[in-house]
């Protein structure tokens, strides 16, 4: 058996699933997002790593690493999610229908079992957006191999998560020395597009101390519209829901989304779906920090 165990939790209004694979050296969670309608917009995000080494500050899970994900594992998660849901044929139905390495895990320090993963994701749901997400780790051969594999298959995605806008800040908030500078997330991300004719995604994750004047600013200064499009959301720590997180800074997030408009930018906010009351956004679910917890104590 893939994973030993398996739990679905569901939110309040039934539009949020949240999924808990374990094992004996192991827990992921995978996310399953319903917008209106499974066949008008779903996304899933996924895990590939059970922790992760990054230790992002706002991350409940960024400091309990434990292992790689295998590229069946990581699959399995979506198989799974679609399998228990009935919506199989989502693929073939809903004209957005998104996978996201995101939830938690740092895809380009698991790259040999998260490209296998993609292979073999773009070979069961061909029309799938796959999106990877990473904070940008230094290492140019992973990186020639995303670009390889972007060239390889269009409905590859690239998404940075930056959340500040200031190096100094970004050192303190992701710790992880090992990193791509702003700048070099700029120019790599040139690179990927005019490799692949593909935008880039920039999650910027606003805490109510990043989006002074010199901050925005300073984004705008280093990231043209015409390459990098902006994705909005909100920082939701170890110890609240993303239900609350969200209504207290929704109305400074708009803001910010309506200055980079103005400017020409493509623009999004990063809604799930409605109220996240299930115990934290992605890499924040409680019961997982608590599992971690347990097992790194024994």
């Amino acid at each position: 058996m893939m994973f030993t165990n398996t739990k679905r939790h569901e939110s309040s209004e039934k539009n949020v699933w949240k999924y808990i694979f374990t094992k004996s050296d192991a827990v992921v969670e995978a996310v399953l997002y319903k917008y209106d309608d499974f066949y008008k917009r779903t996304v899933i995000c996924c895990s590939v790593q059970s922790g992760c080494p990054i230790g992002c500050k706002f991350c409940g899970t960024g400091e309990r690493f434990i292992r790689n994900m295998t590229a069946d594992e990581i699959v399995y998660q979506i198989q799974h999610v679609l399998k228990d849901m009935d919506i199989e044929d989502v693929d073939s139905r809903s004209p957005k229908f998104q996978i996201m390495f995101m939830s938690m895990g740092e895809p380009m320090m698991n790259w040999k079992n998260v490209s296998e993963a993609i292979k073999e994701l773009n070979h069961l749901y061909p029309n799938a957006q796959l999106l990877l997400s990473t904070i940008g780790v230094d290492n140019d051969k992973t990186f020639n191999g995303i670009i390889n594999l972007s060239k390889a298959i269009d409905k590859v995605g690239l998404q940075f998560s930056i959340h500040q806008a200031l190096e100094g800040k970004r050192n303190t908030l992701i710790p992880f020395e090992n990193k791509m500078s702003l700048r070099k997330i700029r120019d790599t991300g040139l690179t990927w597009h005019k490799e692949t004719g593909r935008p880039v995604y920039l999650n910027y994750c606003i805490d109510g101390n990043n989006t002074s004047r010199i901050e925005i600013d300073a984004l705008k200064d280093l990231f043209s519209p015409t390459t990098f499009y902006f994705t909005f959301s909100v920082v939701c720590s170890a110890d609240e829901t993303m239900k609350n997180a969200g209504y207290r800074n929704l109305n400074h997030i708009q803001e910010v989304m309506e200055s980079f408009s103005k400017e020409g930018y493509n623009v999004r906010m990063f809604d799930p779906a409605g109220q996240d009351d299930i115990g934290g956004g992605c890499g924040q679910l409680w019961y997982v920090q608590q599992w971690l917890k347990e097992y790194k104590e024994q």
